[in-house]
């Protein structure tokens, strides 16, 4: 047993925080391959995966291991400041990306290389605001 999520070896939560860590200021967080993707909310032509964000995934797993009994395994102590803050994801980076999204992103979305990959399969000669995806705000 772990004391929080982040600390827990051998599982999917730990395997997803430790990938999306490798590139923090991403709009979209890493995620491991072999995992099934969150893939957001519910849409029309929805991708395949996880019909939630990565973020709401463990903000769930933080709260529910905090309404374990104290005296029990598996339980988060409540002193412990909530998972978003321990991994040093800026809530309020994300809050405005998400009111500000379609005036800041026009076209490709993703991390810097993802969006440098997608350019290069399209055969774009240049690569459209690049510098926003390595840009905090």
């Amino acid at each position: 047993m772990a004391d929080t999520p982040e600390a827990s070896e051998y599982t999917s939560a730990k395997q997803r925080i430790e990938t999306a860590k490798e590139e923090p200021k991403a709009t979209e967080p890493k995620q491991p391959t072999p995992l099934f993707p969150f893939v957001g909310y519910p849409r029309q032509n929805m991708p395949e995966g996880l019909p939630f964000r990565l973020q709401d995934y463990l903000e769930l797993l933080d709260w529910t291991g905090r309404q374990i009994r104290s005296d029990k395994r598996g339980n988060i102590t409540q002193t412990l400041p909530p998972i978003l803050e321990r991994l040093n994801i800026d809530v309020e980076h994300w809050v405005y990306n998400t009111q500000h999204f379609e005036s800041q992103f026009k076209g490709l979305v993703g991390t810097a290389i993802s969006i440098k990959a997608k350019c290069q399969q399209f055969g774009y000669r240049r690569t459209p605001r690049l510098a926003l995806a390595a840009q905090p705000t």
